[in-house]
């Protein structure tokens, strides 16, 4: 029988977990997870890898060479996370030639702390492209309005680019002409556009929780009635912007020219609110050409009792306009809410890089 994973990918979605460590590779709980979960690539954040660092002893022996080599902690962390990306993008090599190049995708993001820096960025991301030294890996950059031209700049270099922290429409819509600005400099630098790919990652549950926040707060029943509804209703409408924007003239000149259309992700899939579904942002987005990146909880969540009943996002585009137009008529305003959510992002991000910064730095004093 075939498993709710295995329906999801049918339905065109690919499985990427978001997560890794070094323990999750030597274990071989990563090969198991391709194997049984049908898990076909990787992202991580700053987060994840100090989550790694911080557990067990999978990283003791390296840091201890690195520290007696007198690495300082910026250059330690650059090590070990290019280190655990390359050995990552090493397990999915098949899958990535399988599916040429599409799938078997290992992301890693540059410094979180040059968001707002645009040539520092494209230096970062070049740096990390040739440290890991594979195929495979894409490159996160945020996609706030200073990371669009580092976004088009890593791209036209032929560096495939997981687009991150997308909350906006309009925003989305600035990312999908930033990646296709980076592919046109990018044939005219004669890089071959079908070893360039390219994710736009779309948060999704964050903007519940903010939402929710301020519907309990206004404490209408209108309000109330709209709560659990934004998260899903915004990313099916970014959904509508790529199905438009890989539907133009410009699109349809580069595709004849090799290049393969930037997919969207759903990210920040966990459920927050207990009293959702746990798996709501997998199967509430079910749609053709889609990435949806899943901590282990929510993968096995699906695994274990999703149902996936086909395509759940076309033709929801009326209602789903009509949920985010609602918000604005009961107090909550989008545009304040997705600036918020951000800036929170782009935050959060630099505070789990500090945090990384401070475990490696008290794993090279021991």
């Amino acid at each position: 029988m075939s498993t709710p994973t295995q329906k999801l990918s049918d339905a065109g979605v690919s499985i990427w977990l978001d997560d890794l460590s070094r323990e999750r590779l030597s274990s071989g709980n990563l090969d198991e997870l391709i194997e049984n979960r049908n898990v076909v690539g990787v992202t991580t954040n700053p987060t994840i890898f100090a989550q790694a660092l911080s557990q067990g002893d999978a990283y003791d022996e390296q840091m201890k060479e690195l520290s007696q080599a007198g690495a300082d902690v910026e250059e330690a962390v650059f090590t070990v996370t290019t280190d655990d990306v390359r050995d990552a993008c090493d397990v999915f090599a098949t899958i990535y030639d399988a599916t040429q190049g599409v799938d078997g995708r290992v992301s890693i993001e540059v410094d979180p702390r040059l968001a707002h820096k645009a040539d520092d960025t494209v230096a970062m991301a070049q740096r990390l492209h040739e440290s890991v030294g594979r195929e495979n890996v894409m490159i996160k950059i945020p996609a706030t309005e200073a990371g669009l031209e580092p976004i088009a700049a890593t791209l036209a270099a032929g560096i495939s680019v997981n687009v991150t922290l997308i909350f906006s429409l309009e925003r989305y819509r600035a990312v999908i002409n930033a990646f296709m600005v980076g592919l046109e400099r990018a044939l005219e630098n004669g890089h071959d556009l079908s070893k360039i790919h390219s994710v736009a990652s779309f948060f999704v549950s964050r903007v519940d929780a903010e939402v929710d926040k301020q519907l309990d707060s206004i404490g209408t029943d209108e309000a109330l009635g709209l709560k659990g509804k934004a998260g899903l209703a915004n990313a099916r409408l970014a959904y509508q912007v790529y199905e438009e924007a890989f539907s133009t003239e410009r699109w349809k000149r580069l595709e004849e020219a090799g290049a393969q259309p930037q997919r969207p992700l759903w990210a920040s899939t966990g459920t927050k609110d207990p009293a959702y579904s746990d798996t709501m942002y997998v199967t509430g987005l079910v749609v053709q050409n889609t990435v949806n990146t899943m901590p282990e909880k929510t993968l096995e969540a699906t695994a274990d009792h999703a149902e996936i009943t086909g395509d759940t996002v076309s033709g929801t585009y009326d209602q789903a306009e009509a949920d985010i137009n609602a918000l604005e008529k009961v107090g909550v305003s989008y545009n304040d809410v997705v600036e918020k959510l951000e800036t929170e992002g782009i935050q959060k991000f630099e505070d789990s890089w500090e945090e990384l910064l401070d475990t490696v730095s008290s794993a090279l004093r021991q």
